[in-house]
C-alpha cells in the first residue's frame, strides 16, 4: 500500500517527455501501420527504454541494504570548552540532519534483519559545512589494521565460484585475526539482531579530536544512544522475519514517522586527555576496544529526531553519502589507522557509485554554498558561474583559517621510519570480550550466545577452521568455548596462546614534544 501522504494528494500533473513534451498515450508506441516495426523517431519511446536501462547504478560494496530519513540534531548541553565547531557555540543550536541505517554485508535485497552489524550513518548539515558521522550500532569492530578490510568484506560475500555464503570461509578468517573476537560475541548475541532499524544505538567506534580554539584537544569516543532502549530479536524470531518480511526494518522506520511517533536518540562524548591516553591501559587507536564508563563517563551533548520520510528513497537514501571525511573545524580525525583509510576509501566509493559530483546531489549539499576551484566532470550541477577556476587575484575568494591554524604543533607530531606495520595478539585482546561474557551479560545472554554461535559455527565443515575458533573462544572463557564444542558435537579444545598483555605495543601521543 503507498504511503498516506500518496493516497490524499494529488498534484495533477500533466505528462511529459523528458524534455517535457506533453504525451497523450504512455503506453503507446509508434508503428509504420497496425503491424508494422516501430519507428525510431519515436523519442518517448526510445527515451523510455534508453533510462529504464540505467536505471540502477552500482550498490555499494557493504551497506548496501538501509533506510533512511530526515530530521534534526539539537545542542542541549554545553561543551564549548570541548571543541570550536560552531554547531556547538550556543544551546539550542539545530542542523538538519539526515540518517541512513544498514546492514553491512548483505546485498541490496536482502533481509533487514540478518545477522550483521548495523551502520548508522548522520549528516547534520551545519553552518560550517557537512559533518557526517559514520557509525556503526557495535562500539567495537572486527579489525585494527585497515589493510584487512578487503580481505574481511570478502570473508562475508559470496564465494567466487560457487556465489554462495560459506561458513567456512567466514570462521576462516575470524579464526585466523582473533583481535575480531569483541566483536564477534556482540554480533552473536542477541544484539546481532536488532529489533528495527530505529532500535539501536549508534557509536564512532573510531576515536576522534575535539578542538578548541586555542588548540587544546582531547579524544573523543561518540554515544548516539536510542531514548527507548536498544531493542533485539531472538535468532529464530529473526530468522523467521527475515522470510515473512525481509523488509522489516524499513517499513518500521517508515510507518513509525508516518504516524508521528518519532525515533529519537540522545547524543553523549566520552572525552580523554593525550595524558590519560598514554596512562590508558589499551591503545586510544584500537578500534577493537571500548572505554570503561566508569573511567571515562558519558557526557551529554544533544539529541538527534527523525520527524520526516524521504519523498523519494533513491533519491534521498541511495544517493546520499557518507564519509568521515566530511568534517567540520573543531573536529579533527586521530591517527586511528582504519579510521585513516575510510577517509580516502569513503569518499573515493561515492565517486565511482554516484560520480565526482556527488556533493553536489541535493541530500549531499551543504547548506553553505561551495566555494572552490573544482570544475566540471559528470553531472554538473552547482557550475560556480563564471568565477575563475583557479586562485585568482582578479576575482579572489577570500579564506578563512582553523582557530587553531597556528597552534597545530599541540597535536601529535610522528617522527621515524616508513614501514609496513602490522598488530600483534596478546592478552589484552581478550580481556574485554571475557568482562562482556562473565560479568556484563545475564545468563540468559550467555545461553543465547552459545545457542546463536552453534547455529553459525555449526555448519563449518572443516574441524581445523572449528578447533580453531573453538580455541579463540577458549582464551575469552573454556565455559565458553565448551558450551559451544557440545552444542555442535566437537571436542573441547585448549586456548588459543597468545603474546602476554606486557608485550602490548603502548600508546604515545608525544606529548610536549614540537
Amino acid at each position: 500500500m503507498p504511503s498516506k501522504q500518496v493516497l490524499v494528494s494529488k498534484d495533477d500533473a500533466l505528462y511529459t517527455t523528458s524534455n517535457g513534451a506533453p504525451v497523450a498515450r504512455p503506453y503507446a508506441a509508434e508503428r509504420l501501420g497496425i503491424n508494422g516495426p516501430l519507428l525510431l523517431q519515436d523519442f518517448h519511446h526510445i527515451d523510455l527504454l534508453a533510462h529504464f536501462d540505467r536505471e540502477r547504478i552500482p550498490e555499494r560494496v557493504v551497506h548496501a541494504k538501509g533506510a533512511g530519513a530526515h530530521g534534526y540534531f539539537e545542542v542541549t548541553h554545553d561543551i564549548s570548552d570541548l571543541t570550536c565547531a560552531a554547531l556547538f557555540s550556543k544551546l539550542g543550536n539545530k542542523a538538519r540532519t539526515t540518517i541512513r541505517f544498514s546492514t553491512v554485508g548483505g546485498e541490496s535485497g536482502s533481509a533487514d534483519t540478518a545477522r550483521d552489524p548495523r551502520g548508522f550513518s548522520i549528516k547534520i548539515r551545519t553552518e560550517e559545512g557537512n559533518l557526517d558521522w559514520v557509525f556503526n550500532n557495535t562500539p567495537v569492530f572486527f579489525i585494527r589494521d585497515p589493510a584487512k578490510f578487503p580481505h574481511f568484506v570478502h570473508s562475508q560475500k559470496r564465494d567466487p565460484q560457487t556465489h554462495l555464503k560459506d561458513a567456512d570461509v567466514f570462521w576462516d578468517y575470524l579464526s585466523q585475526n582473533p583481535e575480531s573476537i569483541h566483536q564477534v560475541v556482540i554480533l552473536f548475541s542477541d544484539r546481532g539482531t536488532p529489533d528495527g532499524y530505529h532500535s539501536v544505538h549508534g557509536y564512532s567506534g573510531h576515536t576522534y579530536k575535539f578542538v578548541r580554539a586555542d588548540g587544546e584537544w582531547v579524544y573523543v569516543q561518540i554515544h548516539v544512544r536510542a531514548d527507548g532502549g536498544f531493542q533485539t530479536l531472538d535468532n529464530e524470531t529473526a530468522g523467521r522475519l527475515s522470510s515473512q518480511n525481509p523488509d522489516y526494518g524499513t517499513q518500521q522506520l517508515f510507518e513509525d514517522i508516518e504516524s508521528k511517533k518519532y525515533p529519537s536518540w540522545t547524543v553523549y562524548v566520552q572525552t580523554m586527555t593525550p595524558e590519560q591516553a598514554e596512562q590508558f591501559r589499551y591503545n586510544v587507536l584500537d578500534l577493537t576496544k571500548v572505554w570503561p564508563h566508569k573511567e571515562f563517563p558519558l557526557r551529554p551533548v544533544g539529541k538527534i529526531v527523525l520527524d520526516e520520510n524521504p519523498q523519494n528513497y533513491f533519491a534521498e537514501v541511495e544517493q546520499v553519502a557518507f564519509s568521515p571525511s566530511h568534517t567540520v573545524p573543531g573536529i579533527e580525525p586521530s591517527a586511528d589507522p582504519v579510521l585513516q583509510g575510510r577517509l580516502f576509501s569513503y569518499p573515493d566509493t561515492q565517486r565511482y557509485r554516484l560520480g565526482v559530483n556527488y556533493q553536489q546531489l541535493p541530500v549531499n549539499a551543504p547548506v553553505v554554498p561551495a566555494a572552490n576551484f573544482q570544475r566540471d566532470g559528470k553531472a554538473t550541477l552547482i557550475s560556480q558561474g563564471a568565477r575563475p577556476s583557479y586562485q585568482s587575484s582578479i576575482s579572489p575568494l577570500t579564506y578563512r583559517a582553523k582557530p587553531y591554524a597556528n597552534t597545530e604543533y599541540k597535536h601529535e607530531v610522528w617522527t621515524g621510519v616508513a614501514r609496513a606495520e602490522l598488530s600483534e595478539i596478546n592478552e589484552l585482546d581478550f580481556e574485554q570480550p571475557r568482562v562482556l561474557y562473565q560479568d556484563v551479560m545475564s545468563q540468559t545472554d550467555r545461553d543465547h550466545l552459545v545457542h546463536n554461535i552453534a547455529v553459525h559455527l555449526g555448519n563449518v565443515k572443516s574441524p581445523v577452521i572449528r578447533d580453531r575458533q573453538l580455541s579463540v573462544f577458549a582464551a575469552v572463557d573454556q565455559g565458553l568455548s565448551d558450551a559451544v564444542a557440545k552444542a555442535i558435537g566437537a571436542s573441547p579444545v585448549q586456548p588459543l596462546k597468545v603474546a602476554p598483555a606486557s608485550e602490548a605495543i603502548r600508546f604515545r601521543a608525544n606529548i610536549g614534544t614540537l
